[in-house]
């Protein structure tokens, strides 16, 4: 079923949502996955009561049964509504979350130009997921399937690729074979199968071939393991809180960038272009202070840069801001209109569904130069989908 709304049209043309999302259908890693890990694909079964489960690897999710994959796509709903019997996948999806055609006629329909796309169920399932070999062929078929979502589009749905740090090397070999397919970039959850940071060495081989690519290298959040958890709490007073947690999940996000400047990887890769999705951007010029006070000082001698840290995120990186964000004109006055892009995240439970009437209103506080970037020439230009 398909929830049906009046839709409004932004008022400012030229817009591009940087960060949205499909409800990819759940049988794409049957007909995706190379023949020999069809037996383990990621399929959505009913347990005994009738209710639907995720399958990851042949195992029932712990995580995503009893019929939670229905909230998946809530957006819309608030702490008011009745939330009623527990809805299958897709069950309130929206109008242009799961066909493309719909989801072309949605963003035509909001007065938008182009939108990326990112997906939902392949940000649950790395969470359980501890097979190297078998995330890379998750992520391949995946993006096999949104190069095929988008295909149709005339380049306003824009594929972005999954990548999983598991292996690194698979993981750059991956990037090179989607961007050729058409994905503009590649990006990766907020933590790594082998928890190692972001930045570490042994994850060169793929900003080297991001850069030769000269494609984006994007970090978006998921769902985290429970390792990855914030863990000054006891897990018994945590689990089940998700308000706590999802308000706090942009933490990962600060950590993995945080990882680059460590590790000097813009010094190794200067064309490297990183960009922050899903966080928040409020936070950055405070995050760039902090960076460039810790550098100054006798910690500073810690970390192989040449230059301080906010020259190396006004070169290489750009981060996504919710249109909600009343610090973002500051932000923007204070790092740079160039830097900064806007996400629905459509059309995950997490925002209430008025994204249109908060961009709108964010460009009217924006100079019109400066309203232009962030609204839709700045994520265009980092992707190379200005050509």
């Amino acid at each position: 079923m398909v929830i049906h709304e009046e839709i409004q049209q932004l008022k400012f043309t030229g817009a591009v949502d940087a960060d949205g999302h499909i409800l990819e259908d759940a049988g794409l890693w049957e007909r995706y996955l190379e023949a020999k890990y069809k037996d383990r694909a990621i399929r959505i079964r009913n347990d005994a009561k009738g209710f639907e489960y995720l399958e990851i690897a042949g195992r029932p999710s712990k995580i995503f049964n009893g019929g939670k994959l229905g909230g998946l796509s809530a957006m819309g709903t608030t702490r008011d509504d009745e939330w009623g019997n527990r809805p299958t996948y897709g069950g309130m999806a929206p109008f242009g979350a799961m066909d493309p055609k719909e989801r072309l006629a949605r963003i035509e329909a909001e007065g938008l130009a182009a939108a990326f796309l990112y997906p939902t169920l392949s940000l649950v399932y790395e969470t359980e997921l501890d097979d190297v070999e078998l995330a890379q062929a998750y992520t391949r078929a995946y993006n096999r399937y949104i190069v095929d979502f988008c295909a149709d589009s005339g380049g306003k749905l824009i594929p972005v690729a999954h990548l999983s740090l598991g292996d690194p090397g698979a993981a750059a070999q991956e990037l090179e074979r989607a961007v050729k397919a058409g994905c503009k970039g590649g990006w990766v959850a907020q933590f790594t199968m082998t928890r190692k940071p972001h930045a570490h060495p042994d994850h060169d081989v793929l900003f080297a071939k991001a850069e030769e690519l000269g494609v984006p290298l994007g970090i978006h959040p998921s769902l985290e393991p429970n390792w990855a958890l914030p863990g000054r709490y006891d897990r018994q007073y945590t689990r089940g809180q998700y308000y706590f947690l999802n308000v706090t999940a942009a933490d990962a996000i600060r950590h993995a960038f945080t990882s680059f400047f460590q590790y000097g990887a813009f010094d190794k890769f200067p064309q490297l272009k990183l960009v922050l999705l899903e966080a928040g951007a409020g936070w950055i010029a405070y995050w760039l202070d902090r960076l460039d006070a810790v550098y100054g000082s006798l910690m500073g001698r810690t970390v192989p840069l040449k230059e301080k840290p906010s020259f190396y995120f006004k070169r290489n990186c750009w981060i996504s801001a919710d249109p909600d964000e009343r610090s973002l004109p500051a932000m923007v006055e204070l790092c740079g209109a160039d830097k900064f892009f806007w996400a629905s995240d459509f059309p995950h439970p997490d925002h209430v569904g008025n994204y249109i009437e908060e961009v709108e209103e964010l460009g009217s506080k924006l100079a019109p130069d400066a309203r232009a970037k962030v609204l839709g020439e700045n994520v265009m230009k980092v992707y190379g989908c200005d050509r």
